[in-house]
């Protein structure tokens, strides 16, 4: 604990990235940048099928970036490249494998207020702290339990995907539906969603899963709740509430994720209709506590508002630093 930082990110993406990127830029140094994975953007390695287009305009939400990082439409793999890239142009100290469990406001018999950041076996201080922790950081699960016999065989992401199963989908977004369309090149595919249609997804992915199911690629199960998953013969069997019970090789879900609450409450930082609480700047309740990119969101995913939150805590830093 010998040495004070000015400021610590916590969480590599996109948001934490133009934090770090763009108070370097304004002049700020001494920053350090903390991902409890082993690379920055571990959502999109992990959640984005390969190729898969990452648009500035998220579900056609018009973003004018304020920012130095000008950000445009691609894919997956030149997305991590652009982030790459920026990261190693700019004196941003990252730490990875780093997972921070809460932080704490030191301010009583010291001259100056700051924070320690507790992470696995020690602690980091820093004057400035921004939260920048994805929502897929932490993916929903259903409410039903997942029996352990079949745990190997039920995911959030397509690790584990081998080919030739017989595999379901859960879930009626983008990445539900892309999942789908993926593996049904490979295996035989069924998308579940409670919902009768696919409206939560953009056109391009909407039209791609009419066209699957047109042709017999993908079958859908529409407006089906699953009850609960049970094992059988080390298959995953699926009981849903209006229909025959179906087996399966793999279940995968795709349903978002959520803000982490217990996190942010052991921290101090407020939160309001499951977000944290912050003012204009992104600071939160705690002075010089701020929270950037998809849990500020209702639903998560701009990286262009991820980008622009960075920018706007940047610049208030840098006006308000001693």
């Amino acid at each position: 604990m010998s040495h004070m930082y000015n400021l610590a990110i916590i969480g590599a993406g996109p948001a934490g990235i133009a934090t770090a990127v763009e108070s370097y830029l304004q002049g700020i140094r001494d920053i350090v940048l903390l991902e409890k994975d082993q690379n920055h953007n571990s959502t999109i390695r992990k959640y984005y099928k390969e190729n898969k287009r990452v648009d500035k305009d998220w579900k056609g939400q018009k973003v004018e970036l304020d920012g130095r990082i000008y950000f445009v439409d691609g894919t997956k793999e030149t997305t991590l490249d652009f982030f790459d890239e920026i990261l190693a142009n700019h004196s941003v100290e990252l730490k990875t494998h780093t997972e921070v469990q809460k932080i704490e406001k030191r301010e009583e018999s010291v001259k100056e207020p700051f924070f320690e950041v507790f992470v696995a076996g020690s602690s980091i201080m820093a004057k400035n702290v921004v939260v920048t922790i994805g929502r897929m950081g932490k993916p929903n699960k259903p409410d039903y339990k997942i029996p352990t016999e079949i745990k190997n065989r039920v995911g959030f992401t397509l690790d584990g995907c081998v080919g030739g199963e017989k595999v379901l989908v859960v879930g009626g977004g983008d990445s539900a539906i892309e999942y789908a369309v993926d593996l049904s090149a490979k295996n035989e595919v069924c998308i579940c969603y409670r919902r009768e249609s696919f409206r939560r997804a953009n056109p391009t992915n909407q039209r791609d899963i009419a066209n699957a199911i047109m042709h017999k690629e993908v079958e859908p199960i529409l407006g089906i709740d699953i009850v609960s998953l049970e094992s059988e013969d080390g298959r995953v069997k699926v009981i849903f509430n209006d229909i025959e019970p179906q087996t399966f090789d793999r279940v995968i879900y795709a349903i978002g994720g959520t803000t982490p609450s217990v996190f942010l409450a052991s921290s101090g930082i407020k939160e309001e209709d499951g977000k944290p609480v912050h003012d204009d700047n992104y600071e939160t309740n705690i002075k010089n506590l701020f929270v950037a990119g998809d849990i500020t969101q209702e639903s998560g995913g701009s990286i262009a508002l991820g980008l622009n939150h960075g920018y706007a805590i940047a610049c208030y830093i840098q006006k308000n630093q001693n």
